[in-house]
């Protein structure tokens, strides 16, 4: 299956952000967006989940124009996991995670056993299964975000969208988002993910888009695109990008890391 944007002009109303967008993402394939703050990588975002109507183009998913396709029929389709996570009131880890079957469920109908199933599977997939009875709003930050991952898949997506997943979380809880991450690839997920560090890209080994200067343009493989000269026209510092072996993992990693003044 495939998501993608044609030939479009994305904006608020008549004041263009990002014009000429060409992009797709499949299942199987994990794709980082990255660019300045202001680039429009939000824009972006709420105009590929029928948020923002385009200005000019079309969106299609599995070939069809997101206006023909229900709420419901897209809510299960594609999953959207937000910058800021807000629960305010004092909910269970299973409860939340089983929030993620209403796509699913009839106007008037209450999860099921099915549904409970499902929302445990899920738990156990990214490992969390020891919080389920704990209460949302008493967890750590990242183990918040691994629940609203957790929420996401149990809405069984075709392509689960992430805003900046990892831009509130320390050093330990961004590395453990990140292998979960790794651990969701498969034939059946596709993955986009905004993220300000490029670092993030090659440990997803992921495909790479960059939002600059009013255009999402680039889109190929990390190792081609993430180059120390991109950085500094991105983000206007000066940056080397080393490659070495993990003797843990016997995989080779690739870092950017700034450069000597």
């Amino acid at each position: 299956m495939k998501l993608e944007i044609r030939n479009a002009v994305l904006g608020y109303r008549r004041q263009e952000v990002l014009r000429g967008v060409n992009f797709e993402v499949s299942t199987g394939r994990t794709v980082c967006v990255i660019g300045r703050n202001g680039a429009g990588k939000t824009t972006f975002f709420k105009s590929l989940l029928g948020v923002m109507p385009l200005l000019e183009g079309e969106i299609l998913l599995d070939g069809r124009d997101i206006g023909s396709w229900s709420r419901a029929e897209f809510a299960r389709t594609v999953a959207y996991i937000p910058q800021v996570r807000m629960l305010p009131f004092p909910f269970k880890v299973s409860d939340v995670v089983l929030f993620g079957r209403t796509a699913h469920l009839g106007v008037f109908a209450s999860p099921g056993k099915r549904d409970r199933i499902i929302a445990d599977e899920c738990l156990e997939r990214l490992n969390i299964s020891h919080l389920r009875e704990r209460i949302f709003t008493q967890l750590s930050g990242g183990e918040q975000q691994l629940v609203i991952v957790a929420r996401a898949l149990a809405q069984q997506p075709s392509f689960l969208i992430m805003d900046e997943p990892a831009s509130s979380l320390d050093f330990g809880n961004q590395i453990n988002l990140l292998s979960q991450i790794n651990r969701l690839k498969s034939s059946s997920l596709g993955i986009l993910m905004a993220t300000h560090s490029p670092d993030h890209a090659f440990a997803c080994d992921a495909d790479v888009v960059v939002v600059q200067d009013g255009e999402v343009r680039r889109q190929d493989s990390c190792r081609t695109v993430i180059t120390e000269t991109l950085l500094k026209q991105v983000y206007g510092v000066e940056v080397d990008i080393k490659s070495f072996m993990d003797e843990r993992s016997g995989k080779m990693r690739t870092m950017c890391m700034a450069r000597e003044m």
